[in-house]
C-alpha cells in the first residue's frame, strides 16, 4: 500500500463526504465499520448512509489539513483536521475536528473499517 494511495482515499471520501454522494460512501466504507461521534455515541455505516440519504446530514463547507498518515502493512492510520460547516437533523455544525481512520486493503479497494472524531477547543 502507497501512501498516495491512501491519499488519493481521503480525498474521494471527503468529496463524497461534501456533496452527500451515498454511493461512493457506500463503496469506501466497510459493511462493519464502527465510529466514534464527538458525543461519544457509535455509528454504523448504515446509520452514516442513512443519514446522507435522508437529507439529516448536509455538509456547506469542508476543509482537511494536518494530515498524518501511518501505514502498517495492509492498514493504513490516518489522523486529520477538518474544518466543517453544516447541520445535522437541522442543529447547526460548526468547528474544527479531528479524525482519526483505520483504511484496509481488500483485494483491489481501501475500506474505512474504524474511524473516530473529537472536537477540537
Amino acid at each position: 500500500m502507497k501512501t498516495e494511495t491512501v491519499v488519493n482515499a481521503e480525498i474521494e471520501l471527503l468529496t463524497a463526504i461534501k456533496n452527500a454522494d451515498v454511493s461512493v460512501l457506500e463503496k469506501l466504507l466497510h459493511d462493519d465499520l464502527l465510529f466514534n461521534l464527538p458525543d461519544g455515541n457509535t455509528i454504523t455505516k448504515e446509520f452514516d448512509l442513512n443519514s446522507y440519504r435522508s437529507g439529516k446530514m448536509k455538509v456547506d463547507s469542508l476543509e482537511a489539513s494536518d494530515q498524518i498518515i501511518n501505514i502498517i502493512d495492509d492498514t493504513a492510520v490516518v489522523a486529520l483536521t477538518v474544518s466543517l460547516k453544516g447541520a445535522f437533523d437541522n442543529n447547526p455544525i460548526s468547528g474544527a475536528f479531528r479524525y482519526i481512520r483505520v483504511w484496509k486493503q481488500f483485494d483491489e479497494s481501501l475500506k474505512v473499517i474504524a474511524g473516530s472524531c473529537v472536537v477540537l477547543q
